[in-house]
């Protein structure tokens, strides 16, 4: 019988803490941000990581995804990916405190399962914030994006060895 290392409410440091959209891998889409202060002087980093969840249920009634019983299997591809901050926040009104972030397009281009149930791939990308201030304060909000099959991702299992981005187990046995 396979144990675990972390529980999905483990990686992600609590369901509070987390937002979770369901997106095609080629897509992408903006926040904006809204600080209520000049932000014009904070540093800001992108970065994720992809997981293979082992399952995820779904409540019949609003259709939100349910992690209770989830569990992380492992990662695909490096453990971090950094996101370039230049193309992908716009802080061209960060004096009046709006900053606009765009989680990027084409975070994972491996194999999905149609309609995945279980090895469901889901990207963790996290906006964080760095301010000027002595001792200097970081903040971050993490956007988990459920990545879904589209005709142009390869239908298969993410975790099978002849999959595009190498799967690591985190499972012990």
């Amino acid at each position: 019988m396979a144990g675990r290392v972390l529980s999905f409410k483990d990686y992600i440091g609590g369901a509070d803490n987390v937002q979770v959209v369901e997106m095609l891998p080629k897509q992408a889409k903006k926040y904006v941000y809204n600080y209520g202060t000049d932000v014009s002087t904070y540093n800001f980093l992108v970065d994720f990581s992809t997981v293979v969840l082992s399952n995820v249920t779904y409540d019949r009634v609003t259709g939100d995804p349910n992690f209770t019983e989830t569990l992380v299997k492992g990662y695909l591809g490096p453990t971090k990916s950094t996101v370039d901050p230049a193309t992908y926040v716009d802080t061209t009104n960060a004096a009046t405190g709006l900053v606009n972030f765009t989680i990027p397009p084409d975070r994972y281009l491996g194999s999905i399962y149609p309609d995945a149930r279980t090895n469901v791939v889901m990207t963790i990308m996290e906006f964080a914030w760095t301010t000027n201030d002595t001792p200097p304060q970081t903040d971050s909000h993490r956007w988990a994006i459920i990545e879904r099959y589209t005709a142009d991702v390869v239908a298969g299992d993410p975790t099978a060895v002849g999959n595009a981005v190498t799967f690591t187990s985190i499972e012990v046995t």
